[in-house]
């Protein structure tokens, strides 16, 4: 890894935990940021247990304490002199169809999703613009591609939402003005995780492969990536532009 201290937001489950995971047995330093301490706490502990060369430095965070995100963020850089990549992957996936007495839920998601994720991605920008350098990491979704129906459809506006602030971040960024700096989007597919552990969706696959394609893809940089390619690059071409009836039946 050329970047080896890596920050990343919702490390307590999830596509977070795995990808902690993947960047412990690639020789990182992490900062590992969740609400649920315990599960932090433990998660350092079989990171350390299954990579001895990984340090890891853990701290509780509510992204939807935005005060606290700016403060988190400065504290770890100052800590491990320095945050080199930052991954803004804490999120929610809540939500009822719209106009049913879900407003709570829908607003939840929003606020989580797409707020907590400008906070994000304000404070790790900070740190990367005095830097000169730095990758910053926006995990959206594939469902971002198009508007979806009932519970799917704040969650769907609030990645399409974060994926706009990172694309803006990289029109700002492409003659290199700020430095150093890259800006990742990353569309995953439906990876099998506790927030989906009860939904039945398609081409649905397990944490272990999905979190290993996300990391690849994260390590190349690119300005934004469908993970895991297949089939998923494929069926989020044809959503931007099939009629919503068969998007429907994809998603």
């Amino acid at each position: 890894m050329t970047r080896t201290r890596v920050l990343i937001t919702g490390a307590s489950s999830g596509l977070g935990m795995g990808l902690a995971h993947e960047f412990a047995s690639r020789g990182a330093t992490l900062a590992l940021c969740a609400r649920r301490t315990d599960r932090l706490d433990r998660l350092a502990e079989d990171l350390v247990a299954s990579n001895p060369q990984t340090r890891v430095v853990t701290r509780t965070l509510d992204v939807n304490d935005h005060g606290a995100v700016f403060t988190t963020f400065n504290d770890l850089s100052t800590e491990l002199g320095g945050l080199d990549r930052v991954v803004v992957n804490a999120g929610i996936g809540k939500g009822e169809a719209l106009g049913t007495g879900g407003f709570e839920d829908n607003l939840a998601t929003l606020e989580t999703n797409l707020v907590a994720g400008l906070a994000q991605i304000e404070a790790a920008m900070a740190i990367f613009r005095e830097q000169q350098e730095g990758h910053l990491v926006v995990m959206s979704s594939v469902s971002a591609f198009r508007g979806l129906r009932r519970a799917m459809t704040t969650y769907a506006a609030s990645k399409a939402g974060l994926a706009m602030l990172a694309e803006g971040l990289r029109a700002e960024l492409v003659n290199g003005r700020a430095g150093d700096i890259k800006v990742s989007t990353i569309y995953p597919g439906y990876i099998q995780t506790e927030l989906n552990e009860n939904v039945d969706a398609p081409f649905m696959v397990d944490a272990a492969t999905g979190c290993r394609a996300l990391a690849k893809a994260i390590e190349k940089e690119p300005d934004s990536a469908v993970v895991p390619a297949w089939p998923w690059a494929p069926i989020g071409a044809a959503m931007r532009h099939l009629p919503l009836p068969i998007v429907n039946k994809l998603t």
